[in-house]
């Protein structure tokens, strides 16, 4: 095998100087040392951008006939300024941990993981800079001001293939640039191999092949393992490298990586990772995007000129109405559209995953493979749905609803051996299990999204009998009947309204958010069954509902609460109860390295979602006795809930956490990532979500509409500079909103700032889902989860 030490002129500004590298290096050796390499971890989830092509559906599938072309399934993510976890084929089938560049002086090198200063920006936006594509150029600035990088960063629509123009620019002379992948081809960093292959690096494990071209050849390529034998350790510990040709017989944590030239100015190249089956089919897909050319690929990814593209799908949506509703002129809700669609996998269409991130992952092991959150919770789901819809994409809204069936449990569940019609916890977007405890609000909410669909026009009555009978009938019948829950780990008797789980995913018990979700979905099954000729169940489902909303406050609202702070009374909604006494002082069980209290000293905002879905009115003296507590912020750090942040203009929006005591997050005594390294710790500490800030956003749209149906100027305006604003502060450079924020309680060894979203997992789609509802149900002056005809049933 050859190794290509030209680069081709054409491709280079008047500043590259030549192919050698300032290092001194030996010549090519064949096998690389140090197998197996480093221990692998997955990359920083705090994403500041992710891509993918848009593809339309073709009958409300991806469809890769002769007709409809390449369905282009590459995805990508940015963090830290460098491109991390690259997908393909399944959105959770992770190739790379990361692609960087490298600088070398005569006595230094750099990495884009050594914390250069880094900008995010948006390469085709409109004249007010709304994003019109998920195409980026992330600029790089060494901290010592000796160069810059330079990334344009998107796919190819047309190929299997992530394009990447890099442009160096050097404040000094006698600079080499360099480039590094680090493969994960089968989702895992541990069974990789690679070679050098003519002008092009292949990384491979099993069927799986991914390969790195340029249109400049690849200088000096090479392959190592990790820690020893990759290019970047090489010249961080001796100042020059050793060039291979192959990772052998041995598997392991590989690298591959190339030359790209000395810099006396500036040079500019352009690469291409691409994916496939087959090592032939993946050098054929980057030779395809290298000979399509920069230009052109992007434009078709914009979809300029006849192609579809990003601009079309937006377009195509109704977002122009939401403009005024925003503070930023509509920049985040450009962003939020084209993250959602870019959320959804494209061999299973409508499967809409919850982030495409693994949280904290770099301090999680990646010696097996993960889904991490690229995967699919019906709960998230149902919030995404709902924000396509708000969108007016009911296309897509349609094929998310048609997805469900493939993550309910059917007696051809695989290993089920108990009853069905409940959803699954946790699932691969082609449905394999993964976790399999019982949420309630998850087997409702598909109920709901199909009352929601037939009364937007999106499913006809025709439609929506079928539907009843094959799929929402069962899971109505669950939520009436409960029944044995056997499948995996699980062997539990589930009895409604008890749930196994409530929407947090730790604790068992009588729940507000989950009973909200739960009558609801039981009086839109009603109607439905109503609908479709099954007056028995319509009115068996209509009963059951309205038995569980009376015992709602003898359940979960107690008049003996313990909470110590300015504005704590005794009289709450609790998070979550274990047993039928609201007032005894039981414990919750332990979760996420925190010891368990007493469940009256716990509460969480659960309880908004009964107004959110008609279940109460949003003056219910039960909900409006238990915000003071909800928003007491004297309470110890501990227990406190809220938090308020500032921005630069001195303008302050409210933020919250899930609830008292949480642990899910980083440890605010010992300043580790949440479970870092395997292991649970009692200092851990969930931060504020910023969605809540959405969720009470409609509280106050439903209280301030309650009288006579309209917001005054005034109040549209509050919830306009509160809590839109608030949800707009909350997202980053790259306009990703995050899961959690920091809220300044402990140690920061991550230099967090107040309100800058966590490496728990950015973007998450609920999140951009709730900005998107909160958008459309301020512009339209009413809630737009909410379900009249909950209320409507209620109170009659």
């Amino acid at each position: 095998m050859k190794v290509v030490n030209t680069i081709a002129s054409a491709m280079l500004l008047a500043g590259l100087a030549g192919c050698n590298t300032s290092a001194t290096t030996s010549g090519v050796n064949e096998v690389a040392p140090g197998a197996p390499g480093e221990t692998p971890y997955w990359a920083y989830s705090g994403k500041t951008g992710i891509g993918t092509s848009y593809e339309a559906y073709q009958n409300g599938q991806y469809d890769e006939s002769s007709m409809t072309g390449t369905v282009s399934k590459v995805w990508f993510s940015l963090a830290k300024g460098m491109i991390t976890e690259t997908m393909f084929g399944l959105i959770h089938q992770a190739q790379i941990r990361d692609m960087q560049f490298m600088v070398s002086g005569d006595d230094f090198v750099v990495s884009e993981a050594d914390g250069l200063k880094n900008t995010v920006e948006y390469l085709h936006v409109d004249e007010q800079g709304r994003p019109l594509s998920l195409a980026y150029r992330v600029t790089s600035e060494d901290n010592q001001g000796r160069f810059r990088i330079i990334k344009d960063v998107f796919t190819d629509p047309d190929a299997q293939s992530l394009m990447v123009r890099v442009r160096f620019e050097a404040e000094e002379p006698g600079l080499t640039a360099h480039v590094q992948v680090n493969p994960y081809v089968n989702n895992d960093g541990v069974d990789d191999s690679a070679k050098v292959a003519d002008d092009a690096l292949v990384a491979y494990s099993g069927e799986h092949y991914l390969t790195l071209q340029s249109t400049s050849g690849l200088n000096q390529g090479s392959v190592g393992f990790v820690g020893t034998s990759d290019r970047h350790s090489q010249l961080k510990t001796t100042g020059d490298f050793k060039r291979y040709q192959t990772t052998g017989e041995q598997s392991g944590n590989v690298s591959m990586s190339a030359t790209l030239g000395e810099i006396t100015d500036s040079a500019e190249f352009d690469l291409v990772l691409s994916y496939g089956n087959s090592e032939q089919s993946a050098l054929e897909q980057g030779r395809k995007t290298l000979t399509s050319g920069y230009d052109k690929v992007l434009a078709n990814y914009n979809g300029e000129g006849d192609a579809i593209g990003w601009q079309d799908y937006l377009q195509s949506l109704k977002l122009e109405e939401m403009y005024d509703a925003t503070t930023d002129g509509g920049k985040l809700l450009h962003t939020s559209a084209l993250v959602l669609k870019a959320q959804e996998d494209k061999t299973y269409a409508g499967a809409l995953i919850a982030s495409l991130s693994n949280p904290w992952g770099d301090t999680v092991s990646a010696e097996e493979g993960k889904t991490g959150y690229k995967a699919v919770w019906v709960r998230d789901f149902y919030q995404v749905a709902m924000a396509f819809l708000a969108m007016g994409d009911t296309q897509t809204a349609k094929a998310a609803f048609s997805y469900l069936p493939k993550v309910q449990v059917t007696e051809n569940t695989p290993g089920n051996k108990g009853d069905t019609g409940w959803f699954l916890q946790k699932t691969h977007v082609n449905g394999d299990l993964e976790w399999v405890a019982v949420q309630l609000d998850q087997t409702s909410m598909p109920i709901m999204l199909a009352w929601k669909l037939y009364k937007q026009d999106v499913l006809t009555q025709s439609e929506l009998s079928d539907w009843y009978q094959s799929m929402l009938k069962p899971a109505a019948d669950f939520l009436v009947d409960g029944g044995r829950a056997k499948v995996l780990w699980n062997d539990t008797q589930i009895d409604p309204p008890y749930t196994q789980q409530e929407r947090w995913e730790e604790q068992a018990g009588y729940s507000p958010s989950s009973i909200a979700a739960t009558v609801a979905g039981l009086i839109s099954a009603s109607e439905i069954a109503k609908l479709s000729g099954d007056e028995a169940n319509a009115k068996r489902y209509l009963n059951t509902a309205k038995q569980y909303e009376q015992d709602i406050e003898a359940l979960m609202f107690t008049t003996e609460g313990t909470l110590q702070g300015d504005a704590a009374d005794g009289n709450y909604f609790v998070r979550i109860a274990q047993d039928k006494n609201v007032n005894a002082d039981t414990k919750l069980g332990d979760n996420n390295g925190r010891p368990g209290m007493d469940k009256k000293l716990i509460l969480d905002g659960g309880f908004l979602e009964l107004v959110r879905y008609g279940v109460r009115p949003a003056d219910s003296p039960s909900v409006t006795a238990s915000l003071p507590e909800y928003d007491d912020e004297s309470l110890e750090h501990k227990l406190r809930v809220k938090y308020t942040f500032t921005n630069e203009q001195g303008q302050e929006y409210p933020g919250w956490r899930r609830y008292g005591n949480d642990g899910y997050g980083e440890d605010k005594e010992l300043g580790k990532n949440y479970a870092e390294g395997g292991e649970q710790t009692a200092g851990q500490r969930g931060r504020v979500w910023p969605f809540f800030t959405g969720e009470r956003g409609h509280y106050e749209i439903a209280a301030a509409t309650k009288a006579d149906g309209e917001l005054s100027e005034d109040e549209y305006q509050s919830i306009k500079n509160t809590y839109v604003l608030g949800m707009e502060e909350f997202a980053n450079k790259g306009m990703m909103l995050p899961e959690q924020a920091w809220d300044g309680v402990g140690v920061n060894p991550f230099d967090y700032e107040l309100g800058e979203g966590t490496n728990s997992a950015t973007p998450l789609a609920w999140t951009h889902a709730e900005y998107v509802k909160l958008l459309r149900s301020l512009s339209n002056e009413s809630v737009w989860d909410h379900y009249p005809l909950v209320e409507q049933q209620l109170a009659q």
